[in-house]
């Protein structure tokens, strides 16, 4: 149960450490023709694709592919007070983290009588996207409407598939969860095709296209957001999700299993990396976990992802070289359990998100940290950042120059327009000072 990598006493490149760090076998490439197929589906045939794609693959028929409101209130209404109270927790420190996310509109004055606002400018429409599958997520709903939420759009649409069990409806957690945050615009629909139908919208269920899809979800659902890239903006290509352990010789191996264990039980394709300079720990941590995932919930499907290619104990000369690993791989998930959490933090770059401590385990930011659990996957985290209310802000720069201010560089842009042999920009500049042509 878990292979092991052992990398001490090797200097590796920076491409040498991407080829090694263990991965899924599954590729968003690997379904794009049936993505292609699904998508092409829903922009020809509308609401009659979504009610096929159902059948097919939720082995249920909505009667309405649009939520009642009353569905909404009814569910709500019905929610247990625990869940209800742990959900209003989560929505407040979500919402706290989200405003420290929303820059403030700035006014430069480059010279006098010339002006920049730089403003951030909230999109006019979101498509948020719930999974439900293999477990129920109203996290993902608070997570997901929070931000947009805080960023100041105007405009929601969740998308969550039917469930059988609930008559062709959304689950009713999820239901609950968007009532309580005054979202009443949901449909009934899941993977690829509910991708397709907030991207380019659906007339006769009164669905307007969006501008920004969000959330996490399955192969087809990451593979279809890469599909829609273009027509609308996405946060990220959301994969299966996966945890790295930076440990040392201080760490305790329960709760490094724990937490290994933790992301194993999302999904077979979850990956669960321990990285550590201390051979005993790993070995503590090796002995320890058949035992731990024979008593766990999901014992078959933590086994299989702990098994898979994407799960590994990594053995390394030092904390430098765990860092190192650790940025190449660019994990979605980063827990630090070393002695010197100060010492490590700058060099570690390349992450979704970063829990430091024995007292910081992610399943505290997948709930109520007040952190944001939409994070990129496969090694995004190197180039993109987790889901925030910046996912749904424009920065717009509004120039404004007094005549002054535009003479007094007037002649660098005549200058410069002969220079790239565009003539009409400088012109453009001489019509506003026709006393002096």
């Amino acid at each position: 149960m878990m292979t092991t990598l052992d990398l001490r006493g090797r200097e590796l490149s920076t491409a040498e450490l991407l080829a090694l760090v263990p991965r899924s076998t599954s590729d968003v490439g690997s379904a794009v023709d049936a993505v292609a197929a699904i998508i092409a589906e829903v922009r020809e045939r509308g609401v009659d694709a979504l009610l096929a794609q159902a059948e097919r693959f939720d082995g249920v028929r909505p009667t309405s592919v649009r939520v009642p409101a009353a569905a909404l209130a009814s569910a709500l209404e019905s929610l247990d007070p625990g869940v209800r109270k742990a959900l209003e927790v989560a929505i407040e420190r979500v919402r706290v983290a989200s405003a420290a996310q929303v820059p403030e509109q700035r006014i430069t004055e480059v010279a006098p009588g010339a002006r920049i606002v730089q403003r951030w400018q909230p999109v006019d429409r979101v498509g948020l996207y719930v999974p439900g599958g293999k477990a129920v997520y109203p996290s993902s709903v608070v997570m997901n409407v929070v931000a947009a939420q805080v960023a100041g759009v105007p405009s929601i649409a969740l998308a969550s598939p039917p469930q059988s069990a609930f008559g062709g409806s959304v689950h009713p957690t999820i239901l609950a969860a968007a009532a309580l945050l005054g979202v009443d615009e949901v449909y009934a629909m899941g993977g690829a095709g509910a991708i397709a139908a907030l991207a380019y919208g659906v007339t006769e269920i009164g669905l307007e296209p969006v501008q920004v899809i969000t959330g996490p979800g399955n192969l087809y659902v990451a593979t279809a957001k890469r599909a829609v890239q273009g027509v609308v903006g996405i946060d990220s290509e959301a994969g299966p999700t996966e945890i790295l352990i930076i440990a040392d010789g201080s760490a305790s191996p329960t709760l490094v299993v724990a937490d290994l264990i933790s992301q194993a039980e999302h999904d077979e394709l979850a990956g669960s990396v321990l990285v550590t300079d201390d051979e005993s720990l790993a070995d503590a941590v090796r002995s320890a976990l058949p035992a731990a995932v024979s008593a766990t919930h999901h014992h078959d499907r933590v086994a299989t992802a702990l098994d898979g290619p994407q799960s590994a104990i990594v053995l390394v000369d030092d904390l430098a070289q765990a860092a190192a690993f650790s940025n190449a791989y660019a994990p979605e998930h980063l827990e630090v359990h070393v002695r010197d959490a100060g010492g490590i933090l700058p060099l570690l770059t390349n992450a979704g998100a970063i829990f430091v401590g024995d007292h910081t385990p992610v399943s505290l930011g997948d709930y109520v940290a007040g952190s944001n659990h939409v994070l990129p996957t496969g090694g995004h985290a190197r180039f993109s950042a987790g889901l925030s209310a910046s996912t749904f802000l424009r920065p717009q720069q509004i120039v404004e120059y007094s005549r002054d201010a535009l003479a007094e560089v007037a002649e660098h842009v005549l200058q410069l327009s002969a220079a790239e042999q565009l003539p009409a920009h400088g012109d453009a500049v001489r019509a506003r000072f026709p006393d002096q042509n």
